[in-house]
């Protein structure tokens, strides 16, 4: 691998990592990297092993400091993963599957278009996952809908976080492209 695609992807692996901390800043709820993290890397690794990998990896790094750091008052041990995580992460992984196939080529009307359908995904199938597991939620339609009208307040969150942080990751991307002369385009080899 020559020394440019070799900084390329360097670089991605750092912004894709560094962006999952920005978790941990003060932020409206649900507004974070993850889904824009996802997106980033299905658009931009041709390996796809590391789509995968590499937001996971931030994911569960983050949520590691998050969990025994920052609210380590909340569990009674280490926590490795938490209750409802299998949802969160089952999400992030579908939203990566989406942008494998969304990001053949890369455009504002795709990034656009991949961090609605990230929201959506992500808000369908976590409210799901809260519906199946909190015994607060009848096992009915109505129970489900329940789940979703709580989860509503959320999504603004969600919507606005994905939007932003797509637009600074794609761009810090683009722009970090130029500045430091690698290549954007998926080009490394599996």
């Amino acid at each position: 691998m020559n020394s440019q695609m070799q900084k390329r992807l360097l670089f991605l692996i750092a912004l894709i990592l560094l962006a999952a901390f920005g978790r941990i800043i003060p932020h409206p709820y649900n507004m974070s990297p993850i889904a824009a993290m996802g997106l980033l890397g299905s658009a931009y690794f041709s390996r796809k092993w590391m789509a995968f990998a590499i937001p996971f990896l931030g994911t569960w790094l983050s949520d590691l400091f998050i969990n025994n750091v920052v609210y380590a008052h909340l569990f009674n041990e280490f926590t490795w993963f938490y209750s409802g995580s299998e949802w969160i992460y089952a999400s992030y992984a579908i939203i990566i599957m989406m942008g494998l196939f969304l990001f053949s080529s890369v455009s504002i009307a795709r990034i656009m278009s991949g961090s609605i359908l990230a929201t959506t995904i992500f808000f369908l199938l976590t409210n799901f996952g809260a519906w199946l597991g909190n015994p607060l939620y009848p096992q009915t339609i109505e129970g489900l809908m329940m789940s979703y009208a709580a989860g509503l307040p959320f999504l603004q969150g969600s919507f606005f976080g994905d939007l932003l942080y797509s637009g600074i990751l794609f761009g810090g991307f683009a722009l970090a492209g130029k500045q430091l002369n690698f290549p954007i385009a998926k080009t490394e080899q599996a």
